[in-house]
C-alpha cells in the first residue's frame, strides 16, 4: 500500500503521513535499530524519524545504504527522512544537520525551543548549562542549511504557538512542521487549527501516549471510550484518529506484528459517533518537559515552557 504524503511549504517535498520513530527508552543496540529500520522498509514504511538525542542516526543510515544495496528500496528518494538538532547545537555557528552518511536529509527540526553549553551532548542537560535560544540566529542557520541543500525542509519540535509564532516572525523561510504531542488525551485542536492557518504541518509524536517510556503514560491506552471503540474495529483507534486530523504521525514499535497493525489504518475510518466520543476524553499533556525546565531559565516551570498550554 502507497502511504498518503502531505505536501510541504516552501517547495519542500512532502512527508508520508506515517512515520516510524527510532526513539527508544531503555536504549537497544545500534544493530537492534538497524534490523528494525530494515524490517519497516520491508513492511512499507518511507518516513523515518531520528535525531541527535536518540544515538540512532548513524544505523538508520547504515539501513539505508543496506536496503539500497540489497533492492528493497530504488534509490534515496523513496525514503523521507527526519532528523533533529540538538540543544547544545542549538547555536548560530553549530547548526549542522545530522550524521547520517547521507547527501541530505528531508527535514530538519529544532528539536525544542531552549539552548544549552555548545558541544555538551548529554541528556539531561544539566540545570545550570540552559540558556535561552537566540531563535532569529538559530533560524537563520537553519533556512542556509536548507539553501545549501543540506536538508530540503526545515521545522520546529515541541514549540507551542507563541514560540512559533516567534520564530515565523523572524524567518524568512518559515517552518514546514511543528512535530508536537497529539493523542486522543492530548487532542492539540488549538495548536492544530494554528499551524494550518501558517501552512505549517503538524507531526504528533507519542499517538499512544508514550507507554513504556520513562515520561509516557496508559491513560491512553487505558482509556475506557477508546477501549469501547477499539472493541468494535479490532483497530489502531488513535494512529487512525490522528491522521484524520490531517496531520502526519511518527509511531515507535520495534516488534514486527505492530509494525504491520500500526501500517493497518488507512482503509477504514471512524464514524461521527466515535469522534464525538473522543472528543469527550479528558485533556492533560504526556510529555510535560521537565528536564528542560531549570531554577536558572529561560524557563523556570512547565507553563513557561509551553506558554501555558498544558
Amino acid at each position: 500500500m502507497t502511504i498518503p504524503r502531505i505536501q510541504l511549504s516552501n517547495n519542500s517535498g512532502s512527508v508520508p503521513v506515517l512515520g516510524f520513530g527510532t526513539a527508544t527508552d531503555p536504549p537497544v543496540s545500534a544493530e537492534t535499530t538497524k534490523a528494525a529500520v530494515l524490517t519497516a522498509i520491508k513492511l512499507g514504511y518511507r518516513h523515518f524519524d531520528t535525531a541527535c538525542l536518540y544515538y540512532t542516526e548513524e544505523p538508520l543510515g547504515e539501513a539505508i545504504a543496506q536496503a539500497l544495496e540489497d533492492g528493497l528500496i530504488g534509490s534515496r528518494n523513496d525514503l523521507f527522512v527526519t532528523s533533529k538538532l540538538w540543544c547544545s547545537d542549538a547555536h548560530k555557528d553549530a547548526v549542522v544537520p545530522a550524521k547520517l552518511n547521507l547527501e541530505y536529509i528531508d527535514l530538519y527540526l529544532i528539536h525544542w525551543p531552549v539552548s544549552s553549553k555548545a558541544g555538551v551532548y548529554e541528556y539531561p542537560i544539566k540545570k545550570e548549562e540552559f540558556m535561552a535560544m537566540d531563535y532569529k540566529s538559530v533560524w537563520e542557520a537553519m533556512e542556509e542549511c536548507k539553501k545549501l541543500g543540506l536538508t530540503k525542509a526545515i521545522g520546529v519540535s515541541n514549540f507551542s504557538r507563541k514560540k512559533l509564532a516567534d520564530v515565523l516572525a523572524v524567518a524568512t523561510i518559515p517552518p514546514a512542521v511543528n512535530q508536537v504531542e497529539v493523542n486522543p488525551s492530548w487532542q492539540q485542536k488549538e495548536m492544530i487549527e494554528y499551524c494550518k492557518s501558517r501552512n505549517v504541518v503538524v507531526t504528533a509524536y507519542a499517538p499512544l501516549g508514550a507507554i513504556g517510556t520513562f515520561y509516557g503514560s496508559n491513560k491512553v491506552m487505558e482509556s475506557s471510550v477508546l477501549k469501547q471503540i477499539a472493541s468494535l474495529k479490532h483497530k489502531s483507534i488513535c494512529l487512525r484518529w490522528v491522521i484524520e486530523q490531517g496531520i502526519a504521525v511518527v509511531v515507535k514499535s520495534f516488534n514486527k506484528d505492530r509494525m504491520m497493525q500500526n501500517f493497518d489504518i488507512f482503509d477504514w475510518e471512524l464514524s461521527s459517533e466515535d469522534h464525538e466520543m473522543i472528543k469527550t476524553i479528558p485533556q492533560s499533556r504526556v510529555c510535560q518537559g521537565l528536564d528542560y525546565t531549570s531554577c536558572y531559565g529561560p524557563f523556570t516551570n512547565i507553563l513557561e515552557l509551553w506558554d501555558g498550554e498544558v
